[in-house]
């Protein structure tokens, strides 16, 4: 099934600087990566908030207050860094005045939502090879 929704951003009324933990960075991708269309939505039951991934941003909306955009984080640099254990600097856009305040739960609890996001994807069985005799006669 495909699912399409629009999302809509207010004036940016602060932005800085950021790290993410190299473990949510790294599952984040991996996720967005098995998602069939480049675009990977991660409900955050506790905050009743969804998370949106695409190549670019992740953003967040609160699903309570509509279709608007509440904080996006960007600009990832995860080039920058020495190991994939690393944290990955990127850039918090704030576009609603509580925003600030709700990144620290955010912080804690998008990692939490992505972990069960894990949990509940199917994982394929592992192939296997099978023997193809020569039955050729002659």
């Amino acid at each position: 099934m495909y699912v399409e929704e629009t999302f809509y951003r207010r004036d940016e009324l602060m932005r800085e600087a950021r790290t993410l933990p190299a473990a949510t960075y790294n599952l984040a991708r991996t996720l967005l990566g098995r998602a069939p269309h480049g675009c990977l939505f991660v409900p955050i039951r506790s905050m009743q908030w969804l998370a949106v991934l695409d190549a670019e941003e992740i953003v967040f909306v609160d699903r309570e207050a509509g279709r608007f955009i509440d904080i996006a984080w960007r600009e990832f640099r995860p080039q920058a860094r020495q190991s994939l254990d690393e944290p990955v600097a990127y850039l918090a856009v704030y576009y609603s005045r509580e925003d600030a305040a709700r990144m620290v739960r955010l912080q804690g609890e998008f990692p939490k939502a992505l972990r069960e996001l894990e949990h509940r994807q199917v994982t394929p069985p592992p192939g296997r090879v099978l023997r193809i005799e020569d039955h050729r006669v002659g």
